[in-house]
């Protein structure tokens, strides 16, 4: 079954950059670290991209792997209260194993975020947040 978003939700998942991804540790904790993502085809999609890491097995993908339940928060912070909001999607993730598994979410990726366009992305995988429920905020209504 598919969220129904609002659209001045759409319109934050668009205009921010990042997002907190959060997924469970094998102990329960929560695991949380900066993303970027893109909406596609009603599924939030996160690359590991190049930038050095601690090594190829990362934490968010054995997580992921162990348990698929995982959370994207999406924020936006001003001076002006008046304009804070926020957009917390919970669902399901999965990790595909490469990119190139979906050439048109990378070139959505690399559309959003210029540093993707020189990365290899194709070798590398790929985050799928299957949105189950979506929660959200905001400080006005205009």
């Amino acid at each position: 079954m598919a969220v129904e978003w609002q659209d001045w939700e759409l319109a934050l998942l668009g205009s921010e950059p990042v997002a907190r991804l959060g997924t469970i540790t094998a102990d329960g904790r929560p695991h949380l670290v900066p993303v970027c993502f893109v909406l596609h085809d009603d599924a939030l999609f996160i690359a590991v991209d190049e930038k050095p890491k601690r090594g190829a097995n990362l934490a968010r993908l054995r997580n992921i792997e162990r348990d698929s339940r995982a959370t994207l928060l999406v924020d936006h912070y001003e001076a002006d209260w008046t304009r804070l909001a926020w957009v917390r999607v919970e669902g399901r993730a999965e990790v595909l194993a490469r990119g190139d598994l979906a050439p048109a979410v990378l070139a959505a990726l690399r559309d959003r975020y210029r540093p993707y366009r020189e990365m290899s992305l194709e070798s590398l995988p790929l985050i799928r947040l299957t949105p189950e429920r979506v929660v959200s905020w905001r400080s006005s209504v205009s």
